[in-house]
């Protein structure tokens, strides 16, 4: 019981930290959206598009000119959204395809149902998550936190890498953005933890750690294509606190501070996704990975997030888990 306290009290700690930062900021000012060039010729995969700061993202990448795949477990809402970039960026912008990310099975037909398009692949925006879903388990028995939002991106990436290796090119490389959080400071640094291999003392914790293990395999993924001299660059970006239904399992005091003081506090949807449109389309960070982002800028990771031995530990884990095939990278 204090185990599972104390977890959680460190996730809220981080949270309340994050939202006086942007209180101090739009009291200042408020957030400016980044100015970027169009790039009608990109191709771009954003995973949980139908909702929150995934459909805000697709949105503002379709109004630079790219066309977006809107990835999603929502049939019906998926091709809603889609209606709706289509009828403000044209009928080419967006098209649906249907991901959950809760089974793996799932991620692989994906995958072979993107290819079967024959569309090139320039960004992947691993932008999809849960918390404190009371759902249980994934399809393929992980804990939902680790599943969702690590496991099954783990491996989408993985099998769609092949696709950004054939778009990328030096000069004009492909790019992997994973949305973080800093919450992955208050995560364990245990593989087991982070794998729900060894219970988490609350649902927060397993989110935080979910959100560790995103960072990790991001700066490990960095290294490989950097040891292989692929076309291609990972990327970390971190949201901030956003107002939208990723808090709808949360306590009653969370959703009351929504309710009431969202407006003030937390992000909107777009300012949100402001992050990962920079990560994704500024010229400044062509050729560039291994970064932190927050508000369009690099920041601090966890020190134990840069851990090699930590890195190869949970990469090879997660490869023997999800059946994914990585080329080794030497230490």
């Amino acid at each position: 019981m204090l185990a599972a306290l104390w977890a959680a009290l460190r996730v809220y700690a981080v949270g309340v930290a994050v939202t006086m930062v942007q209180l101090l900021r739009r009291l200042r000012g408020g957030f400016r959206p980044p100015e970027l060039p169009l790039q009608a010729d990109r191709v771009a995969i954003v995973t949980g598009a139908t909702r929150g700061v995934g459909l805000s993202t697709a949105c503002q990448l379709a109004r630079l000119g790219m066309r977006v795949i809107v990835a999603g477990n929502d049939e019906h809402r998926g091709h809603e959204v889609v209606a709706r970039i289509q009828e403000e960026s044209g009928p080419e912008s967006a098209h649906f395809l249907f991901l959950d990310l809760a089974s793996l099975s799932s991620v692989r037909s994906f995958v072979r149902n993107f290819e079967a398009t024959a569309l090139p692949l320039h960004l992947l925006i691993n932008n999809a998550g849960v918390m404190l879903d009371p759902s249980g388990n994934t399809k393929d028995g992980f804990e939902r936190h680790v599943g969702v939002n690590f496991l099954g991106h783990f491996l989408l990436t993985s099998l769609l890498l092949p696709a950004l290796r054939a778009s990328g090119h030096q000069g004009r490389k492909s790019r992997v953005i994973t949305v973080c959080s800093s919450t992955h400071w208050v995560g364990q640094a245990d593989v087991a933890r982070l794998l729900g291999q060894s219970p988490a003392p609350c649902a927060l914790a397993a989110y935080a750690g979910s959100k560790l293990a995103l960072a990790l395999f991001s700066l490990r993924l960095q290294r490989l294509l950097s040891a292989l001299g692929d076309p291609v660059t990972a990327n970390i970006v971190d949201p901030g606190v956003v107002d939208t239904a990723l808090f709808a399992h949360a306590g009653w005091g969370t959703r009351a501070v929504q309710r009431f003081l969202g407006w003030l506090l937390f992000k909107t949807p777009d300012e949100g996704a402001w992050t990962s449109v920079y990560a994704a389309a500024s010229p400044k960070l062509e050729g560039i990975g291994g970064r932190y982002l927050r508000d369009e800028a690099e920041a601090e990771v966890l020190g134990a997030a840069r851990d090699l031995e930590l890195q190869g530990h949970l990469w090879a884990e997660s490869c023997r888990l999800t059946g994914a095939a990585w080329v080794a990278v030497g230490e």
